[in-house]
């Protein structure tokens, strides 16, 4: 596709109908809106649109759609797979402004929300009116919903209440042309037509701009309790973990992180933990509506583990030592970013099938010579491998490693994974979508593509070269 460059005529007509405030072309300021947290990638965008409400987007998007400029979209950048990065220059188009919740309904436990809220902010709203607003990613300080939407995004709690697909009843989205429309209703039961929703949900803003997302909440958990697990060996801590569920415990959360990461995120942040206890780690919490159930729950527990190894267990008794455990879990991806450049492999296998993915991790690592640092959302089978590069040669990193990441992809799919459980595919992952997918796959999808965009101006070269 021949894409048309941004001039100054462009910029003129975005004038007629946005301030000076909501149009960025100065470089210092392009500069942040072109990269996000993955990697050490950078794109400059053209411009950088900053709407505050939807018929500004509906603007925009006609007009780029009948002038061939490319539209990136863009929540709070906190992405890990390129997925907001304008490889194609254009406009990045951000949501920034979108940041309110709209409505709180405690009849029918729902919220509205614009795209730009972010995530933890609508879990305390919700909280104080007794309802829960379950998905929770590490970066749940900073991350917006409309990224969330946008890769189906999880974290800790999916385990036992899903992820993000599980909570969206109905979207606002501005199409590539510039038409508004409704996904659905916002009602628990919809077999009327094609599922819009769930389709946009995890499209990675490649088939319309979300602006208003309405939300399913539950009632809120009031009691837990938060154990903090140390095994010698990493297979024994992946081993316990389908364990634990075949016990009859669905716990609330159930992490695993290694020695190595549990170092780095208690030295950066000076966290009081003895890091010597163990080689692994699981995080596991138990929620409950009444606090009487808590204690059988853990004894369950307590007895899996103990058949599996287990050299420690410590228990948080208060709400200080509970979010000390939670930081140096959530820290782990922040510090590791720090360290070095690396590369986060969002690998995903059934639960019984984590042994044997950690212990094929390890066996490429020794093969191919890459130090990494795994952490994830163990009770989905969700594994994060991230590989640093450290004193690696640009030579190997650009050539060699990929042959270790397809062979890790090849193994997920043989264990009856994936490549992504919650990060998506984006610009990182293109070159290996071909491990899980057939050519009638990249049939559809494009044609579903090409129905929604035919000029392919929204976030174009993502997920699969257009």
């Amino acid at each position: 596709m021949d894409y048309k460059a941004l001039n100054a005529t462009d910029i003129k007509y975005f004038e007629n109908f946005l301030n000076e405030h909501q149009i960025i072309t100065d470089k210092t300021s392009l500069n942040k809106y072109g990269r996000d947290y993955t990697e050490d990638l950078f794109f400059e965008p053209s411009a950088v649109l900053i709407p505050e409400n939807v018929n500004e987007i509906s603007q925009i998007m006609k007009y780029c759609n009948e002038h061939l400029i490319p539209v990136t979209p863009r929540g709070s950048g906190t992405g890990l797979s390129g997925g907001c990065l304008p490889v194609k220059k254009g406009i990045v188009l951000s949501l920034e402004r979108f940041n309110k919740i709209l409505s709180i309904d405690t009849e029918n436990y729902q919220a509205i929300v614009e795209p730009g809220v972010i995530n933890e902010d609508l879990q305390n709203k919700v909280q104080a009116f007794k309802m829960f607003y379950p998905p929770d990613p590490a970066s749940k300080g900073s991350c917006t919903l409309g990224g969330n939407v946008a890769h189906s995004s999880g974290g800790p709690r999916c385990v036992k209440y899903g992820t993000t697909r599980d909570y969206v009843l109905n979207l606002e989205v501005v199409l590539p042309n510039g038409e508004i429309i409704q996904t659905g209703a916002n009602v628990l039961k919809n077999s009327t037509g094609y599922n819009l929703t769930q389709l946009m949900v995890g499209s990675e803003g490649t088939l319309g701009i979300v602006t208003k997302i309405t939300l399913k909440l539950l009632p809120y958990p009031s009691f837990n309790t938060l154990l903090m697990a140390a095994f010698d060996s990493a297979l024994d801590a992946c081993r316990c973990v389908p364990a634990i569920l075949n016990a009859g415990i669905i716990p609330s959360a159930l992490e695993f992180m290694d020695k190595r990461g549990v170092e780095l995120s208690t030295n950066s942040h000076q966290i009081g933990f003895d890091t010597n206890q163990g080689n692994a780690y699981l995080l596991i919490e138990v929620d409950a509506f009444d606090a009487d159930y808590l204690m059988p729950q853990c004894e369950k527990i307590y007895e899996v583990l103990e058949q599996h190894n287990v050299k420690n267990i410590l228990i948080a008794e208060d709400a200080a030592t509970k979010e000390k455990f939670w930081k140096i879990r959530r820290s782990i991806g922040e510090v590791v970013k720090k360290l070095s450049i690396y590369k986060e492999e969002d690998t995903v296998v059934t639960r019984g099938n984590l042994p044997e993915i950690y212990d094929y991790i390890n066996f490429l690592s020794k093969e191919y010579g890459f130090d990494c640092i795994c952490y994830g959302h163990a009770g989905d089978g969700n594994l994060h491998v991230n590989i640093l590069k450290q004193n690696m040669s640009d030579e190997k990193w650009e050539q060699e490693l990929p042959k270790a990441i397809r062979l890790l992809f090849e193994k997920c799919k043989a264990l009856g994974g994936t490549i992504s459980g919650e990060h998506g595919i984006g610009l990182v992952q293109k070159p290996y979508l071909d491990v899980v997918f057939q050519p009638i796959h990249f049939h559809l999808m494009k044609g579903i593509k090409s129905i929604f965009d035919p000029n392919n101006i929204l976030n174009p070269d993502k997920i699969f070269n257009n």
